[in-house]
């Protein structure tokens, strides 16, 4: 494996999860964030991390915190890039915010240090040119709870070096993920591709008043077996994330769009509703009721 330090840039839900998952598997992590306080987040996000890891893999205590200890926080770019062989951005799904970040790295970064988009819905093409290397570089996108959802989506653009498309898949299985290449651009890769209509027909179920969250949950999970249904994913994935998704779509004109993005931000974001991680979403937490037992019953 080519690389050995890699750098996250982002250390919000998914970002955090992407530095700790990579730090496990014995990689040098260097995680940045725009100032102290962004990073004093991150750092309890990832403490906690290191407890769902004994929970869910059985991880030791010296696993857990052998992991923590590879990780190095900065809010200086320059000084969080400087020896990265692989720089990850997870920072948010906003096109301005990307490209300005994109020129500023390009401009502290290492010659040898690839570069690899987490977005979710944005295409690698749309940045290419503003990281000043456009052959090195491309989009690794994975799921949330990447611990167990261990998926990566690596996809090129059509200026990407193939030979840096195959590290990147090798790095992605040297990290615990199922290496899923995508040699053509597509919006929201495959995942996103099949879960954002997905959680679009739920949200509208209950936008028109047809039903209400746990009853489409409970429908789906029912009725197919999921053990989590479009609402309780939701609140995993957080609403920022979507919401800035459906903002960049709400630009091409979209008026139903428009409509959902405004019901998430209203009822959700501006009262401090973001999910799981906030302690409420759909449903309230650490106890939801789709994880009770009685929840499929009448």
């Amino acid at each position: 494996m080519k690389y050995t330090n890699i750098t996250v840039a982002g250390s919000g839900v998914l970002g955090s999860q992407i530095a700790y998952q990579t730090a496990f598997k014995g990689f040098n992590v260097t995680v940045y964030d725009i100032n102290e306080e962004a990073l004093e987040r991150a750092q309890d996000r990832i403490i906690n991390l290191t407890q769902r890891y004994q929970e869910d893999l059985g991880a030791s205590e010296e696993e857990v915190n052998s992991a923590y200890n590879r990780i190095s926080f900065f809010y200086d770019l320059s000084k969080a890039v400087s020896h990265a062989d692989l720089l990850i951005e997870a920072i948010p799904e906003v096109v301005q915010i990307k490209t300005d970040f994109y020129k500023e790295l390009g401009k502290v970064a290492p010659e040898k240090t690839i570069f690899a988009t987490n977005s979710s819905t944005l295409l690698p093409s749309q940045f290419a040119e503003a990281t000043g290397r456009p052959e090195k570089f491309l989009a690794l996108h994975f799921a949330n709870e990447i611990r167990k959802n261990n998926t990566a989506e690596i996809m090129k653009h059509q200026q990407t070096d193939m030979k840096v498309f195959n590290e990147v898949i090798e790095f992605a299985k040297a990290i615990g993920m199922v290496a899923i290449p995508l040699y053509k651009e597509q919006p929201g890769y495959i995942l996103n591709t099949l879960l954002g209509p997905f959680l679009a027909a739920a949200t509208y179920l209950v936008m028109k008043g047809i039903s209400d969250p746990e009853t489409v949950d409970k429908t789906w999970m029912a009725a197919t077996g999921a053990p989590i249904g479009p609402f309780g994913a939701y609140d995993v994935i957080g609403f920022t994330t979507p919401y800035n998704a459906l903002i960049e779509k709400a630009k091409t004109g979209d008026k139903e769009t428009v409509k959902v993005a405004k019901w998430l931000k209203t009822e959700f974001i501006d009262k401090g509703k973001l999910g799981r991680e906030s302690g409420e979403g759909f449903y309230k937490y650490p106890h939801p009721h789709y994880m009770e037992p009685d929840f499929l019953k009448n």
